[in-house]
């Protein structure tokens, strides 16, 4: 059987610029198009040339080899021609190879946004249309508020489809504008409009204000669409766009959307998908989201001891598809809730051999299960556990000793006679019974606490001369009179690597300067420190 083309259109720079917190500069921009034009995306939406400097400048030249590089702006203005429309000229001056129009299909938005009749909003459909494709140009057009569009006056919702088919747009992108439609409706109205539009010039562009938008996106597919819109860890307006990284190993990888259709990223390619999630969010400062499916850090995750001992005889029992697939990792947690498959499972990750029954491995499942009852937890700071499995085992060395650390917060005028707070930290630490003391000013005492404990280490100090505090993170728990600090730290390296440490204190000085000591260590331990 013949399977179906399936092309895939990606927002990520254009309408996930819109999501809160984002911004992209114009060299996040061109490397993003590189990943998305790479992995195999059929359209790559930049942005609005015109609207401001950063998207003009990036259209001033073609940013992609494969994928269609794609402009969005508006259709022409009621009241002038699409020669005379500023707008429509800087989309087709720019160097996009294909223009998305958005243009309203709501009778209600017509009259309210846009302030024309509906007969000159489906003038300047056909007319911007007919520009773009007279200029060379592909054109989609976003038919926004489509979905509420039909359901209030489904005649003058199709009538702005036909309009923009008729006038020669090769994609015309039925959007769930306000993310309120739900999938067994857009199904239904897809069938519908696909008897005026032909399927494989009807595309979906759907919002994820109900939580549905890949559902959505798959609805459209089965009433007849063969273009879905999406955007990468479903970034966009409000609550995000339909998340592509979900989308694309869905149709990749599931039987039923595989047998029939295809698309332009290749298995091979999809192997680099949460590699290509993961340096997104990285470009934008954000942390991954642990539970996204497919790349998440715990899509792949076991904390359960019998799911655990299950997942190690045969990883389908707990997976509905291979790790190693979309670029991701099969990870047994270890917890409170940890068996022996679960410690023995980590402890082969991290390449530590033991046999099975090493009386040391019970020791270690109760000595985790221990420090967890006092509030560690290992999930998040596997290089704590791994420093806390190979001191069990015997297999760690005592780099230095600290014999004490003070730190001191002041208040004071500075030079300038403005009121600021100092943190000043001082450790004294003993290496190969030479103490050596190290003071160090910072932005807080946590800060103040690292750079001192960094700043002399005597023989150990090339090894860790690279070494960056990425994140802090503090949560109170057992609050009131006996609470209880926990800190997770992440630090990282030259060389890109990561890792993660915890401490435990009702002090949250001395819960941060266990989780800092646990960090250097564990980098010595990487380097092969002697």
């Amino acid at each position: 059987m013949t399977r179906e083309r399936v092309y895939l259109f990606d927002t990520t720079l254009r309408d996930g610029a819109q999501t809160t917190g984002v911004d992209f500069s114009l060299d996040d921009k061109k490397q993003i198009a590189g990943l998305l034009d790479a992995l195999g995306i059929d359209y790559v939406e930049g942005g609005y040339p015109g609207a401001n400097p950063l998207d003009t400048e990036f259209f001033s030249t073609k940013r992609t080899r494969k994928a269609r590089f794609t402009a969005f702006g508006m259709t022409k203005r009621a009241g002038r021609s699409a020669a005379n429309d500023p707008g429509v000229a800087a989309l087709i001056d720019s160097a996009a190879s294909a223009i998305a129009f958005v243009a309203k299909a709501w009778d209600y938005q017509v009259h309210v946004a846009l302030g024309c009749t509906l007969e000159e909003n489906i003038e300047g459909i056909d007319d911007s249309v007919k520009a773009a494709v007279t200029a060379g140009r592909e054109v989609i057009v976003d038919c926004e508020h489509f979905f509420d569009g039909f359901k209030d006056n489904p005649d003058y919702a199709l009538q702005c489809a036909e309009a923009a088919y008729k006038a020669g747009a090769r994609w015309v992108a039925l959007c769930d504008t306000n993310g309120g439609t739900l999938p067994h409706e857009i199904e239904e109205i897809v069938r519908k409009v696909a008897e005026r539009v032909p399927g494989d010039h009807l595309g979906i562009h759907a919002h994820n204000d109900t939580e549905q938008a890949v559902a959505n996106s798959f609805a459209a597919l089965r009433g007849g669409a063969r273009q879905i819109h999406g955007a990468l860890n479903g970034l966009g307006e409000r609550c995000g766009n339909a998340n592509l990284c979900s989308i694309i190993p869905t149709l990749l990888l599931k039987k039923d959307m595989a047998d029939r259709y295809e698309i332009g990223v290749s298995l091979d390619s999809l192997r680099g998908l949460t590699k290509l999630s993961h340096t997104l969010d990285e470009l934008l400062n954000r942390s991954p989201d642990r539970h996204a499916p497919y790349v998440g850090a715990s899509a792949f995750a076991t904390k359960a001891g019998i799911h655990a001992s299950a997942v190690l005889k045969d990883p389908r029992t707990y997976e509905h598809v291979t790790p190693e697939s979309v670029g991701n990792q099969r990870r047994v947690l270890v917890s409170d809730q940890a068996g022996k498959s679960n410690i023995l499972a980590e402890l082969e990750r991290l390449g530590v051999t033991v046999a099975r029954d090493d009386p040391r491995v019970n020791r270690l499942l109760a000595t985790v299960k221990e420090k967890e009852a006092q509030g560690y937890a290992y999930e998040g700071a596997d290089a704590s556990f791994e420093l806390l499995a190979r001191r069990v085992l015997g297999h760690v060395p005592a780099y230095f000793e600290i014999e004490r650390f003070r730190v001191d917060v002041e208040r004071r005028h500075n030079a300038q006679g403005e009121l600021e707070t100092f943190s000043e930290a001082t450790v004294r630490v003993n290496v190969d019974g030479q103490s050596l003391i190290s003071a160090a000013e910072g932005n807080g005492p946590v800060h103040a606490l690292y750079l001192a404990l960094c700043k002399d280490l005597g023989k150990y100090q090339k090894f860790i001369e690279d070494i960056e505090l990425l994140d802090f993170r503090v949560r109170v728990f057992q609050g009131g009179a006996d609470a209880v600090t926990r800190v997770l730290v992440e630090f990282g390296d030259r060389d890109g690597e990561r890792w993660s440490t915890v401490g435990v204190s009702a002090n949250l000085i001395d819960a941060s300067f266990q989780a800092l000591l646990d960090a250097v260590a564990y980098k010595l331990l990487k380097s092969g420190a002697a």
